[in-house]
């Protein structure tokens, strides 16, 4: 049966930013695919609401409250995950964000900042977590969550842009040194309606100029993700490695432009 091949029945898989949105979403689909997840992210009480969840599917969420935007907070959720589940085969890069800046407003600080938060941390977990997965599982798979806006140009978006378009890069190169018993793949999500797009969405006239300017017509949901994240982690997925999956609704340029005057 096909759909035995998107099984991942008692993997261990770490997802950070897991309190909401995609992160979220990935966690219980992983629980819904048969996994038990870490799931790590600022905020306990959001962790909690997820972890119900996903014991609802019968399988097991281990919290970490932690500052993911320190590395070595990030690194140690591979031996959380070893610890508390006696293996590790997924980990899931989904924190980061940088907020719009027009460009000459964007200090050379903020720009190392966005390449830390997005890029720097989810190498530190990449670098504690591959010596585990061959340890524990004999190989596994990565996945980084990367954006639209590392591929097409779009104003005030110098910093993270160029932040996930560099963690794009980084899964190609991560994936060649890691193959063949780590797989290493990356989804760039397009318009996604999460809390972070809510003041978007919530007004009319921007939501309309999202959908309209998107080729599917539509803002897509946080569960377009999880499935892309699934299929790539799973046995379904396992011919896949170094590749950008790109669910955006068909996006060749940007969908909505920020009100960023001309010089």
């Amino acid at each position: 049966m096909i759909l035995e091949r998107f099984r991942i029945d008692d993997q261990v898989a770490i997802v950070t930013g897991a309190g909401r949105g995609l992160g979220a979403a990935i966690a219980v689909a992983f629980a819904e695919a048969g996994a038990n997840v870490v799931i790590a992210a600022r905020t306990k009480s959001q962790l909690d609401e997820v972890a119900e969840r996903v014991s609802a599917t019968g399988r097991q969420a281990h919290v970490v409250p932690a500052d993911l935007s320190d590395a070595e907070a990030t690194a140690a959720l591979a031996e959380t995950a070893v610890e508390r589940f006696g293996r590790l085969d997924i980990v899931v890069n989904n924190v980061g964000g940088a907020l719009p800046c027009p460009l000459l407003d964007t200090t050379p600080q903020a720009l190392r900042d966005a390449f830390d938060f997005n890029v720097s941390n989810a190498h530190a977990l990449v670098r504690a977590a591959v010596p585990r997965m061959l340890e524990t599982a004999g190989g596994g798979s990565i996945l980084n969550i990367t954006s639209t806006m590392g591929r097409l140009p779009g104003r005030a978006f110098a910093a993270y842009g160029t932040a996930k378009a560099a963690l794009a890069h980084y899964t190609k190169l991560a994936a060649l040194d890691l193959n063949p018993r780590i797989r290493v793949n990356a989804i760039a999500p397009g318009s996604i309606l999460t809390s972070a797009l809510e003041v978007v969405a919530g007004n009319d006239a921007m939501r309309t100029e999202l959908e309209s300017k998107t080729p599917l017509h539509r803002i897509g949901e946080p569960e377009d993700i999880a499935a892309a994240a699934l299929y790539l982690v799973s046995p379904a997925g396992k011919y896949l490695t170094g590749k950008i999956l790109e669910p955006d609704g068909g996006l060749i340029v940007p969908n909505l432009d920020l009100p960023i005057p001309d010089l």
